[in-house]
């Protein structure tokens, strides 16, 4: 049975453009681009025709594109970066709903000497900007915020938190990993300082990511070895992977019309027939300023992972929240921050999709899930409890 695959922003499908991109790095071209030589050399050049794509798709220049291997990484170094850069400054400021490559590393930190504000957001995920406000100091080093949300798909104001932090001179990082290639981005038009991305998110292979890091940023690398990325990230670079990001990169440019019409109208159908067919089921954030690919939707009184693995019979692949945080029996931190009701945060479920999604797929999971639904309620002693009902 063929997956119907509809949790994309766990990861994509690589691209057959971009395998086919890929797959000379293997076997032909398998020079070191650090090696003097003309064979390294070559591989070297395609390096940096891959650089200057992703730096197209951005709005950058390619000498603010630094790879690393995956986006987890380049939170990370982005951090840690603007700390080692701005050692007297001890606060960071970031948002109670960010990926845990964020989250996780600043409850760490805030283990190790530093203050750290999570920003709250409201019932719908919208960041509460006056509060924000509020609690920066001149003693912040680094301000955080996500592009868009990996559960809800909801949007920040990421031009406006660019244009406020500028203004009090502190480094703005962003995790853009869930935002690229679904929606317009121009670094040129905006003052973020750093930003993150991930290559399996975006129809590249898994293991690949990057760093935007803006002119002038004060920089401190993360990962120490050789000269590679000019100083900024040591360590022989993942030449295939990097070249696959790069083609990528074009694909998914050529592909953002239709993620956000044929894509979004399908998510948009998905949504409103189960709502329509199923009782107690409501769409978590912001339904107005969102991915067009995300949809998270709550069906009470029951468990998210039973829903997922009744759809598993069919061969439907969605996701009970982020594709981190599942095999926890917690509800998504994401959910809890939001103030989604302990009923509705158990039964979420996640459907996020890509350019390679049908209708008739929409369709079948139309036709099977409500009786799903229905029949996890039977079995549900708060449905029964709560609603009245015994089927």
């Amino acid at each position: 049975m063929n997956p119907l695959y509809f949790d994309n922003n766990a990861t994509t499908r690589v691209a057959p453009e971009v395998l086919e991109a890929m797959l000379p790095y293997f076997t032909e071209y398998y020079g070191n681009p650090s090696s003097m030589h003309t064979f390294g050399g070559t591989v070297g050049r395609q390096i940096n025709d891959a650089r200057t794509k992703l730096a197209d798709l951005l709005g950058a220049s390619p000498e603010e594109i630094v790879f690393t291997s995956c986006g987890s990484e380049s939170d990370n170094t982005a951090i840690m970066a603007a700390l080692r850069s701005n050692p007297e400054k001890k606060h960071i400021i970031t948002s109670r709903v960010e990926h845990p490559a964020v989250k996780n590393l600043c409850e760490y930190l805030a283990k190790t000497g530093y203050r750290v504000t999570f920003v709250p957001v409201d019932h719908k995920g919208r960041l509460d900007m006056e509060y924000l406000i509020r609690h920066l100091t001149d003693d912040t080093a680094i301000a955080s915020f996500m592009w868009a949300n990996n559960e809800t798909g909801v949007i920040f104001p990421i031009d406006d938190l660019a244009g406020i932090l500028s203004e009090r001179g502190i480094i703005f990082h962003t995790d853009a990993v869930q935002a690229v290639g679904k929606v317009p981005i121009d670094v040129k038009k905006t003052r973020i300082d750093m930003l993150s991305l991930s290559g399996h998110k975006l129809h590249a292979p898994k293991g690949i990511g990057a760093l935007y890091v803006r002119k002038g940023t004060k920089f401190s690398p993360f990962l120490i070895g050789g000269h590679q990325e000019k100083g900024r990230r040591g360590g022989t670079e993942n030449v295939a992977s990097i070249i696959g990001l790069g083609r990528a990169s074009d694909f998914v440019a050529a592909h953002m019309t239709e993620e956000n019409t044929r894509i979004k109208s399908l998510r948009d159908k998905l949504e409103t027939q189960l709502v329509q067919k199923i009782p107690n089921a409501l769409v978590n954030g912001d339904t107005d300023n969102r991915l067009p690919n995300t949809s998270s939707i709550a069906f009470e009184f029951v468990e998210g992972e039973s829903i997922l693995l009744m759809m598993n019979e069919f061969g439907i692949c969605a996701s009970s929240g982020s594709a981190c945080t599942s095999g926890s029996l917690e509800p998504s931190h994401v959910l809890r921050a939001m103030g989604v009701p302990f009923t509705a945060a158990h039964g979420t479920i996640r459907f996020s999709l890509s350019i390679y999604n049908t209708e008739p797929e929409i369709d079948l999971i139309v036709e099977k899930l409500p009786p799903i639904i229905a029949r996890l309620r039977t079995m549900s002693p708060f449905w029964k409890d709560t609603c009245g009902h015994t089927a």
